[in-house]
């Protein structure tokens, strides 16, 4: 293997003439990995807190539901997907089509025995693929903010609730304010670790390795670090402001 020195041209023709494995250009799928992470960040983020929010009342049976919750999180979301969406194949007689759960059993039970359209419960499936994906990602975040709540001073809520506030209150003059460096240390590990699940990591390795294009795939994982670089730049710059702005 020999290396001739080309100056940018690997970059040029990265956005130039090069398309991914899917004939997409770099630029779309730059720009639709980034709509992706900038939408599904706060998402993540919210639910986690949600989940976290959740797991932290108190309740009988509260070690249970923690369990239940957190087990596929330690196990692995994939391994309780493929128990919920066991297929019966083609023998089955139904048409799945690109939807993960079509062929599951209880798709086939709607089907059969009550007759539910498929045009009704392909949407709902959908909905459902992406509650799962939304655990998935958001399952580390979850234990991070839970601790963090459960780190919160009783002395704070004893003030509050002498002071007469409302649980609302509560929650953004007390709770909110406690976790904003928390918070940040999340949104920074969400955009990481969206970042590493992207399909431009996959683009890079096969330019490089499945297409022999080493040029073109370094120059790929170049853009890329600096993409993510910037995006890290931009959100620690604004969560800054937010978290010494609480602490003052």
């Amino acid at each position: 293997m020999t290396f001739e020195w080309n100056g940018i041209q690997n970059y040029l023709d990265l956005f130039r003439t090069e398309v991914t494995t899917s004939n997409t250009t770099m630029i779309r799928l730059f720009t639709e990995e980034n709509t992706t992470m900038l939408i599904s960040l706060p998402l993540i983020v919210v639910f986690s807190l949600f989940m976290a929010l959740l797991a932290n009342r108190k309740f009988k049976g509260r070690a249970v539901v923690r369990l239940l919750f957190f087990l596929p999180i330690i196990l692995g979301i994939d391994v309780v997907i493929n128990m919920l969406t066991i297929t019966v194949g083609a023998s089955g007689g139904l048409d799945t089509g690109s939807n993960l759960l079509a062929g599951s059993y209880v798709t086939i039970f709607l089907v059969r025995t009550l007759n539910v359209p498929m045009r009704i419960l392909y949407p709902i499936m959908s909905y459902v693929e992406n509650i799962f994906d939304l655990i998935s990602q958001a399952g580390v975040q979850t234990l991070v903010y839970l601790t963090a709540l459960q780190s919160i001073s009783p002395s704070l809520y004893e003030v509050a609730k002498m002071e007469g506030a409302t649980a609302y209150e509560t929650f953004w003059k007390v709770t909110i304010p406690s976790i904003m460096n928390i918070t940040f240390f999340v949104v920074i590990y969400t955009i990481v670790d969206l970042f590493l699940k992207s399909s431009i990591a996959t683009e890079a390795y096969s330019f490089a390795f499945k297409q022999g294009k080493i040029g073109t795939g370094s120059a790929l994982s170049v853009v890329y670090m600096l993409n993510v670089i910037l995006v890290l730049a931009i959100a620690a710059l604004l969560l800054r402001k937010v978290v010494k702005k609480n602490e003052k």
